[in-house]
């Protein structure tokens, strides 16, 4: 199976797709890059992972890793490996006691779970062929600075509905922003923590 190794480069969301966001991959040896429509759930569970923050309670793709982990299973790979009727698949690969699994998942989940456990994300070629794109310059700068000037707002959007959950969210914000000796932010998400405590 021909495949190329990808790296998560952007998620943000789509108003086209109902609410709906979109996650974008970029192959490490070429220009290629791969957008996929995910579900909310998914979206926050990636996001939540890539920014570092970690809710009170473990949400299901921690769960999952904690299962495989408890196991003595190890994620090898995630691999994208089909593209039908505009639907992707893809399969988790697990070694558990020197056997390889692979499991049927949703890209999604299986995204999830790779940065999780720091597993490389694989597309096949044949998925990058039907689907995939290269940007133009222009289009590639504003796709970088779109990523790294929304990411505070896409942490925010995707911190879970509880309120607990949203001030734990904060203070870790709030942690990392006194060690950077960033008060003006600190001072922000202090306000905000405050709004929240209030509320409740």
């Amino acid at each position: 199976m021909d495949k190329v190794q990808c790296e998560i480069v952007g998620l943000s969301s789509s108003p086209a797709t109902g609410g709906a966001y979109a996650i974008l991959l970029k192959e490490l040896d070429g220009n290629r890059r791969l957008p996929i429509i995910i579900g909310q759930f998914e979206a926050q569970a990636i996001a939540l992972e890539m920014e570092g923050i970690k809710p009170p309670r473990p949400l299901t793709h921690d769960l999952l890793k904690s299962v495989i982990d408890n196991l003595g299973g190890t994620v090898l790979e995630i691999v994208i490996s089909e593209l039908r009727e505009n639907t992707f698949y893809a399969k988790i690969v697990l070694d558990v006691s020197g056997l390889t699994n692979e499991i049927d998942a949703r890209p999604s989940d299986a995204m999830a779970l790779a940065v999780r456990t720091n597993a490389p994300i694989y597309v096949t070629e044949s998925v990058m062929e039907a689907a995939s794109f290269i940007p133009t310059d222009e289009a590639e700068q504003d796709i970088s600075e779109s990523f790294e000037e929304d990411q505070e707002q896409r942490t925010m959007e995707s911190k879970p509905k509880s309120k607990e959950a949203q001030i734990a969210a904060l203070q870790e914000k709030l942690r990392e922003a006194l060690e950077k000796e960033e008060y003006e932010r600190a001072a922000k998400l202090r306000d905000d923590i405050k709004k929240l405590t209030q509320s409740n």
